[in-house]
């Protein structure tokens, strides 16, 4: 479960940042950067990947690459969950997450990193009880207001349990707001024929805080869930199957009426995480037909977008391999698509790419991807087709009916009034389905 190494690389793979916890594996950095060149096109690099029993899990900014390395085969959402904390706290007390700022602030990094991983291990992970524990002021740009603040915070002359209690939040900006994003990323195997094998929904609540005085919330959860079924009676209702809550939260009557109670912390934070197994239509079908012919595969695409058309997806790939002896590959989109849509081949990976910028609920679109091979033995290549990996993003729009009945501010101030965004995506963990036969 330890991480042995930490590194925060520039996108020129110059190390701006370089820290070894557990000295267990050589410096990884160059191992990293240097196969970076190897995967498929830069935005679509795998945020997991392993190289010689090394694990990488990395995350991306349009600057910077954060990268941990470990030798442990554990949870990968638990690696990349320390690197998304560890981004979101070094923005919030530095004010930027740029190469020249963390070069700048580069002490200030290293305290905050010293105090949310020892040893390879997570520790603190809420902005307040990090600030509370560094000291060095940070360096900034005096053009940026924000960042003014957060360096008034950071007064030397202020003793750091006195500043560790004051707002990270400009308050001249006079900005009182929260941001709640219920966010549910979808699970799906589909099987040759267009069956689901496996399926699986994890969602969480996302809260972003900028209220002022730091009031209580009381949250209350939509009906369409169900806790702890001890009847197996759903009434189709989506049961959760697990959760967690970050700390400070109050659930004593949870189970009973779906409500919490908090003091939200000042920036971005997890509220809940939770799991549900039950069956669901996915929001996407996907069906695959495969031709021979000789020195010839072609194989047809059909994807249904299985959701509302009040709603639209966007971000769409799809993703799949063609056989290793192609000699050269044609792709064919519908006419009335062909803006909205464009296929990506690259040869000397093998690997197809076709994405969607906008697909509307209830459509359906075909890709007819032709492969010419350079022998004629199309059924031996057939297997190495696919699988197909699909990545999109749906707003306003979610399966299990989880949803925010209620997000009261409990203040006794009637001119308190601040103002409050509630948001829902879909998103795809892994959608996979398989096209190949196994011979």
């Amino acid at each position: 479960m330890s991480a042995s190494q930490l590194f925060i690389l520039s996108k020129r793979g110059d190390i701006i940042f370089f820290r070894d916890f557990r000295h267990d594996i050589k410096k990884s950095n160059d191992i990293f950067f240097h196969n970076l060149n190897f995967l498929t096109e830069e935005e679509n690099v795998p945020p997991i990947f392993n190289i010689d029993g090394i694990n990488f899990l990395h995350r991306k900014t349009q600057y910077l690459y954060f990268v941990i390395s470990t030798l442990n085969n554990f949870s990968p959402n638990y690696y990349l969950e320390i690197i998304d904390q560890l981004m979101t706290r070094i923005e919030d007390l530095l004010g930027d997450l740029t190469e020249e700022s963390i070069r700048q602030n580069f002490i200030l990094v290293n305290e905050i990193i010293d105090e949310m991983i020892d040893f390879g291990y997570p520790q603190l992970s809420e902005t307040e009880q990090v600030k509370e524990f560094v000291f060095t002021e940070p360096i900034v740009d005096i053009k940026n207001t924000k960042i003014q603040k957060i360096k008034e915070i950071f007064n030397q002359n202020v003793k750091s349990h006195e500043y560790s209690r004051q707002s990270i939040i400009d308050n001249s900006q006079n900005r009182n707001e929260i941001f709640v994003d219920l966010i549910e990323k979808v699970t799906c195997l589909f099987g040759k024929n267009g069956n689901i094998i496996s399926s699986g929904i994890d969602g969480c609540i996302k809260m972003k805080s900028y209220l002022k005085n730091k009031p209580e919330l009381k949250i209350v959860l939509s009906d369409d869930i169900i806790i702890n079924n001890n009847n197996k009676y759903s009434n189709g209702k989506f049961e959760l199957s697990g959760y967690n809550f970050c700390n400070g939260v109050r659930c004593k009557n949870f189970e009973k009426n779906k409500t919490l109670y908090l003091v939200p912390h000042e920036g971005e934070f997890i509220l809940m995480n939770y799991r549900i197994n039950n069956e669901f239509a996915p929001p996407f079908k996907i069906y695959t037909i495969i031709e021979e012919s000789d020195y010839k595969l072609e194989l047809r695409i059909k994807l249904i977008s299985n959701f509302s058309n009040k709603n639209s997806a966007g971000n769409i790939t799809i993703s799949f391999n063609s056989p290793k002896n192609t000699h050269s590959a044609y792709f064919d989109i519908p006419e009335n698509y062909k803006e909205v849509q464009k296929v990506d081949y690259n040869q000397n990976k093998h690997l197809c790419i076709w994405r969607i910028g906008k697909i509307i609920g209830g459509n359906e679109t075909m890709l007819c991807a032709k492969f010419t091979l350079q022998d004629n033995n199309p059924g031996r290549y057939r297997r190495e087709l696919g699988p197909i990996a699909m990545s999109f993003e749906i707003p306003n729009y979610n399966i299990s009916n989880m949803g925010i009945k209620e997000l009261k501010i409990m203040s006794n101030n009637l001119k308190y009034n601040p103002k409050k965004w509630v948001r829902t995506f879909t998103k795809a963990k892994s959608y996979v389905a398989r096209i190949a036969e196994n011979r």
